[in-house]
Order: C-alpha cells, then sequence, then structure tokens
C-alpha cells in the first residue's frame, strides 16, 4: 500500500486524503454532524447514529472498528456507528468540517492541518510506531539509503516524500540529487516496480505482506530506524476541537468501544481478520490474514494501553518538519493530541 496520498500536503480545508492501506478510491459518502447529543445507555433505549470516516480503502489498520461493530461494543455504549470510506476531500476535511466526528488521519496531515489552523484532534494513535518505509525487490540491490543515489524513486511528488529521503540519505553521506522521483500516482507497487522505477514508500503490514505471499522478496528500509524523529503515529484517530468541547461524552463512549475492538483484534488476530473479511468480502483473505497476524501485536506493542500518544514523538516529527522547512510555523503540540479519551486499563 503506497504512502502517497497521505504524504499530501493539506490545503487549507485539510483536504489531503490518507492512505494507509489499499488501493481502491473512495467514494462520497454524507455526513455526521458533530452537534449530536452525547450517547443514550441502555438496552431500553435508541442508538445514537454516528459515523467514522476511514482514511482508505478498509484494510488490517481499520480493524478494531469493524469489530467494536460487530461484536455489539459500539452498541454497548448506545452507538449506532457506521464506517464510511473518504469523500473527494478526504477524512481530514469532513472532520474538520464537522461533517463527521470522527475519523482515520496520520500524524503528518494533522500536523499540518493545525498549522493551517485546521481544528483537527488526534485522540489515539491507532498503531505504536511507524511501520512504514522504501521497499525495493532485492534484485534492485538496495540494502541502505546509501544505495538510493542512481535508482528511480516511485511517489507523488510530495515535498515530504523528498525531505524524508533526503534524510536518510544525508545521515549516510549520500547525496539525493542522484536519485531520479518518478510521478506514479496510485500506480501499484507491483507493476510500478516491474516498469518505471527500483524503489517505493510503502506499508508493511499490506504490500510487504502481499509481497511475501507473492514470493517477490523485498528489502524493506524502515524509516523509524534511521531517526527516532521518524518514529510518528501512523494511521491516528481523530475528531475536531468542537465535538471534544460540545460532545465529551460521546467522544469517551465512542474510544471505550474502539478501545475493546482494538485489544480483541491484538488477542484475536486471526477472528479478528475474519471480522474484517464478514464486513469487506472483497478483500484478499489470504493477505487480510497474514496481514492481521503481522500487524495486530504492533497495534498497542509496548506502549501502556493501545491508543497511548506520547508528547516527545509529536515534538520529534513536527520539530523535524519545521527544520525542514515542511512546516511555516511550530506546532502547538498539545493542542494537536490527547490521551484524555482513552479507557484507563
Amino acid at each position: 500500500m503506497f504512502l502517497g496520498c497521505l504524504l499530501l500536503i493539506l490545503s487549507a480545508c485539510g483536504g489531503a486524503n490518507g492512505n494507509s492501506a489499499g488501493k481502491a478510491k473512495a467514494g462520497n459518502p454524507s455526513g455526521q454532524n458533530t452537534e449530536a447529543a452525547a450517547p443514550n445507555q441502555g438496552s431500553n433505549t435508541e442508538l445514537q447514529d454516528v459515523k467514522v470516516v476511514l482514511d482508505w480503502s478498509p484494510n488490517t489498520n481499520h480493524t478494531g472498528l469493524y469489530v467494536a461493530k460487530d461484536q455489539g461494543y459500539f452498541a454497548e455504549e448506545g452507538l449506532n456507528v457506521d464506517i464510511l470510506l473518504p469523500g473527494s476531500g478526504g477524512a481530514e476535511a469532513m472532520v474538520a468540517s464537522g461533517e463527521v466526528p470522527f475519523g482515520v488521519s496520520v500524524q503528518e496531515n494533522v500536523t499540518q492541518s493545525r498549522i493551517q489552523g485546521v481544528p483537527l484532534v488526534s485522540i489515539a494513535a491507532i498503531i505504536q510506531h511507524n511501520t512504514s518505509g522504501f521497499a525495493a525487490p532485492v534484485d534492485k540491490n538496495i540494502k541502505s539509503p546509501k544505495d538510493f543515489e542512481g535508482k528511480a524513486y516511485g511517489g507523488w511528488g510530495s515535498p515530504v516524500e523528498q525531505a524524508v529521503i533526503q534524510s536518510i540519505m544525508d545521515l549516510q553521506g549520500a547525496d539525493v540529487n542522484k536519485v531520479k522521483f518518478v510521478n506514479i500516482g496510485d500506480a501499484d507497487y507491483f507493476t510500478a516496480v516491474k516498469r518505471d522505477i527500483d524503489f517505493a514508500w510503502i506499508f508493511y503490514a499490506w504490500t510487504g505482506i502481499e509481497a511475501e505471499l507473492r514470493g517477490e522478496p523485498i528489502d524493506m528500509l524502515y524509516v523509524k530506524d534511521f531517526s527516532e524523529k521518524l518514529d510518528y503515529y501512523t494511521p491516528v484517530l481523530v475528531t475536531n476541537e468542537k465535538t471534544v468541547k460540545d460532545n465529551p461524552e460521546l467522544v469517551k463512549a465512542f474510544m471505550r468501544a474502539v478501545s475493546k475492538g482494538y485489544n480483541y483484534a491484538i488477542d484475536h488476530p486471526e477472528e479478528a481478520a475474519q471480522i474484517l473479511l464478514k464486513a469487506v468480502p472483497e478483500l484478499d483473505k489470504d493477505l487480510v490474514v497474514a496481514s492481521q497476524k503481522w500487524l495486530s501485536p504492533k497495534y498497542k506493542d509496548d506502549a501502556p494501553r493501545w491508543g497511548e500518544q506520547k508528547k516527545e514523538v509529536w515534538q520529534n516529527y513536527s520539530d523535524w518538519m519545521f527544520d525542514r522547512k515542511l512546516l511555516e510555523k511550530p506546532l502547538d503540540v498539545d493542542a494537536a493530541f490527547t490521551n484524555e479519551f482513552l479507557p484507563s486499563e
């Protein structure tokens, strides 16, 4: 799964679309106003309709949401949750505008949004550590960032892409000007590396696992292994400032259910994979099962609880972006994320 869309610099409306996995383009669903009342709880009360928008087509990054719906965790909190694909403006724009109260995004998009005055707030890290990196078929002989020299990189023309590549190449005394940057849009990784490029940016949990299943081995250079500043949260769950202020009980109820969903996926990866497949039967069964087994332990990893976010992670990455002139000003980190809606374990 390519990272291209999640690396796009947001417009003032927060319009970039995150790409966490999958290849399908999203439709244009209707939304949910954030001024809804707090959830009604109890078996005799009507469930409150709530919407959450994905960043891309359904994949194992999203499994906890589907588990929470399937296992009745949302219903236990008085919620009837509809999981949507993003519209043409992207998940960030839908959440920031109040069209829907919750969505899936990535730290870099939240950071860009906050700098531009878009009121997104990250309320949980779906995965604790950055599982993305640069991948190349083994016959390309790319074993380190220095090997990017003389090779063609396939991406989307985002300044973030070149900045990351230059950042890790600089650490090895390599020259980013010797890399050929090719705009391949959302072209399939496996097709592109046979035809146009030598390496691309992927999430291992999807494209890397697919390479394993295809019997097409890759060399994978995780960006977090070269700089702690690049070990940022991707993806994250987001809401907007208005929902936080006006409807904190809704956020708490939503997060109690979602936390149960991801903890279930951590403890029961095969069963969780089947729940995702039941909800989205067009997904490749073998890929979903294998991806879920690989990803489930990484949801929580070394954090004290699922979803926990650290200030230093937000500070490190936003400082890196500012130093690389990807931000106009430093980020107010404390306003960009919160752990207050995570249930204690």
